[in-house]
């Protein structure tokens, strides 16, 4: 098979006009599938640990919420700690979105994400751009470090959509509900493998991830150690640390092959 790609280096960031549209066509699909819930959906297991369906979209709906209302971010981020003293900053914040909304039933859910869904973007847009660059999540989330931007910016651009995103993949696993790919998806995808690429120390590689999100693209420089083969999803929830759903195929050195898989981009 042709390897030739263009580098995923060469994927660019996602524009702030871009952004907007991309964060809202996917708290529609959000909210599409959760539409198509039955009522004994919200109880199953999902892959992420010890959280419910319904616990997942308390937690979506809390990032959303934050957005528009930052201080609970704040208070949140610090009650969590307490309640939670053996979990990291992050994990400990999220349960605590998760504890906000224990009581809520299913529609209160659903309602509280088509409100926050648009609100939540547009507070991020009223902060000036060159503010939102400037404004570092580590002080709060230490975990932030480890992004590819630690800034308010790639925050509300980039990993807001993409979390949801993933946590509609995380919905469609636990329920069978067939998961629906647009056109913006391919853009999520894209950031994913920005990031990737930007932090990237392995061998070169070649991705030729299939579906409606995927594409080829190139890792490192050279020619490729190693080539891999998956459907674009299959490859997101692989980069994110979830149980593998689908196959991934890897041709070259078991040590290159090591070295790729064990890649990993936060999400």
């Amino acid at each position: 098979m042709t390897t030739a790609a263009a580098s995923a280096l060469d994927i660019p960031r996602t524009h702030p006009l871009r952004a907007r549209a991309v964060n809202a066509a996917e708290v529609r699909a959000m909210l599409a599938a959760l539409g198509r819930l039955a009522p004994g959906d919200w109880s199953l297991g999902t892959a992420c640990a010890g959280w419910t369906v319904r616990d997942m979209v308390s937690h979506v709906v809390g990032q959303y919420e934050e957005l528009a209302r930052p201080w609970l971010m704040v208070g949140r981020t610090v009650r969590g700690r307490r309640r939670y003293p053996g979990l990291l900053p992050l994990a400990a914040h999220n349960q605590y979105q998760v504890d906000a909304r224990r009581s809520a039933a299913p529609h209160a859910l659903v309602d509280a994400l088509t409100r926050f869904g648009p609100l939540g973007v547009h507070a991020v847009e009223r902060v000036p751009l060159a503010a939102r660059r400037r404004i570092r999540l580590s002080p709060l989330i230490p975990e932030a470090k480890g992004l590819a931007e630690d800034s308010m910016d790639y925050m509300a651009r980039v990993l807001i959509t993409r979390d949801t995103w993933m946590h509609r993949v995380d919905l469609c696993d636990a329920t069978g509900l067939e998961l629906v790919l647009r056109e913006h998806d391919k853009e999520v995808v894209g950031q994913v493998l920005l990031d990737l690429a930007l932090d990237w120390s392995g061998p070169p590689a070649f991705l030729d991830l299939t579906g409606p999100a995927g594409g080829r693209w190139s890792l490192g420089r050279g020619a490729p150690a190693v080539v891999v083969q998956a459907d674009a999803v299959t490859w997101m929830r692989h980069l994110s640390g979830r149980p593998p759903v689908g196959d991934i195929s890897c041709d070259g050195d078991p040590a290159d092959i090591a070295a790729v898989t064990g890649a990993r981009v936060m999400f």
